[in-house]
């Protein structure tokens, strides 16, 4: 199968300029195919041609020959830079078909390059992720586990546990020279990779709000300023606001970032005893991502003393992560228990406000290099696992067994000892094209 040339558009299609790559060992032969000249003689470099099916123009556009091995799957590439309207994409695409490569699969280009040891298994995930990124710390991330940061930090595991093990197979072969040594060092490797892993393991987790983000729900009576806090938050008007309490009647959900942190917010329906259907319903939706929150900004009117309705909401929450936020300080503080004053009218507090989010839910994110990948973190869980058994096992040949155990989850990290469905799953969920 990786014999095979493959095709695919690698930009979206429907703009002003379409990027079709092709790579494999025909690249070449298609270029000349379908060009109106030979290209290849002029390799890396972007070339005006017509593209031709038969006797026919498809587009006038730009190509360029990239020979193997310095290519970004290590094959012989070809890029074709044309017009990115779909009548014109597809026309492209059907006169590659033409020519006996075949269309790529989710993920292939980047799953060659990883074949063919362009970059390791952490480094091909990280693609998607520098894709995805949704804020600037999740990108900064990404883009340095692309460039090894990951791998480096298992390679470094793995050399304390690849030392160990050559010691023990040399007390193993040499018993009588090498056993006492082998013992003698044994407890103090196996510690020191075991902290590696739990430092690993608590970075991680610590900074998993850089991959998933977290959910934002802000809840209140009616009337009490969330959807004007919402577009305070993103910047933007998104919501309606009226001077009429009850105005949301349904949730309303947008994305943004706080200090480079990927975050989901949540709008809802102003909590409180009612007889309306519609408003009913709403309200029963708020209080279902109120339960799923990571963090709740319960928000109140700081013009007027708290009744009933805020009280109730103070109960329900008080288990919850949240943010007592008091609004509308541009008409008046009252002396209540709020964490934090803000006027989303004017802006007065929102700084204040943001920081309080980061601190509440990313208090340790600092670390972009931390491995925060799932996969990742239950392979360290496992190495972890043999670690200990090697621990509590008496001869010698048990614990070379459990540290190649712990080498085997290590490894399927970064790609070097990875089962092949394993492999086909992680680029299942790439884009066609990457």
């Amino acid at each position: 199968m990786i014999n095979e040339t493959i095709y695919a558009p690698s930009t979206a299609i429907g703009g002003a300029i379409a990027i079709i790559r092709v790579s494999g060992s025909r690249s070449k032969t298609i270029s000349k195919e379908i060009f109106s000249k030979d290209i290849t003689g002029l390799p890396n470099r972007l070339c005006y041609v017509l593209l031709k099916d038969g006797e026919g123009i498809v587009d006038a556009c730009m190509g360029v020959f990239l020979p193997a091995p310095h290519t970004y799957t290590g094959e012989d590439m070809l890029e074709i830079h044309c017009h990115g309207g779909a009548m014109t994409v597809q026309s492209v695409l059907k006169c590659l078909s033409r020519t006996g490569a075949r269309p790529a699969e989710n993920g292939e280009f980047t799953k060659r390059a990883f074949l063919n040891g362009k970059m390791d298994l952490s480094q091909a995930e990280a693609v998607m992720d520098i894709i995805n990124a949704e804020a600037q710390q999740s990108l900064k991330a990404a883009l340095l586990q692309h460039e090894g940061s990951v791998k480096r930090q298992i390679e470094a595991v793995e050399g304390i546990l690849l030392n160990t093990l050559s010691g023990i197979d040399a007390a193993i072969d040499y018993p009588e020279e090498a056993e006492a040594d082998a013992y003698a060092s044994l407890g103090e490797s196996l510690d020191t990779a075991t902290d590696e892993i739990n430092r690993l393991l608590k970075t991680g987790r610590d900074n998993r709000v850089l991959r998933i983000g977290v959910s934002l729900a802000i809840v209140g009576k009616p009337n009490v300023g969330k959807s004007s806090l919402l577009n305070a938050l993103l910047g933007r008007d998104r919501a309606i606001v009226t001077a009429a309490a009850g105005t949301t009647r349904d949730t309303i959900e947008e994305k943004l970032s706080i200090e480079g942190i990927p975050m989901r917010i949540v709008d809802t329906a102003g909590i409180r005893a009612c007889s309306d259907e519609a408003e009913s319903i709403g309200i029963e939706r708020a209080k279902q991502v109120l339960d799923s929150a990571d963090l709740v900004l319960l928000v109140t009117d700081g013009s007027e003393a708290l009744d009933s309705n805020d009280s109730q909401l103070m109960s329900m929450t008080a288990r919850k992560n949240r943010i007592i936020v008091s609004n509308k300080a541009d008409i008046c503080k009252a002396d209540r228990d709020a964490d934090v004053y803000v006027s989303a009218k004017t802006g007065v507090g929102m700084d204040e406000l943001k920081s309080l989010i980061v601190g509440r839910i990313a208090p340790n994110t600092t670390d972009c290099t931390a491995i925060t990948n799932e996969r990742h973190l239950r392979a360290l869980e496992c190495a972890l696992v043999g670690i200990e058994a090697a621990k509590e096992a008496c001869q010698l040949d048990c614990i070379a067994t459990d540290i190649r155990e712990s080498l085997h989850h290590l490894g399927s990290i970064t790609g070097t000892d990875i089962d092949e469905k394993v492999l086909d799953k992680i680029f299942e969920n790439f884009c066609v094209g990457k």
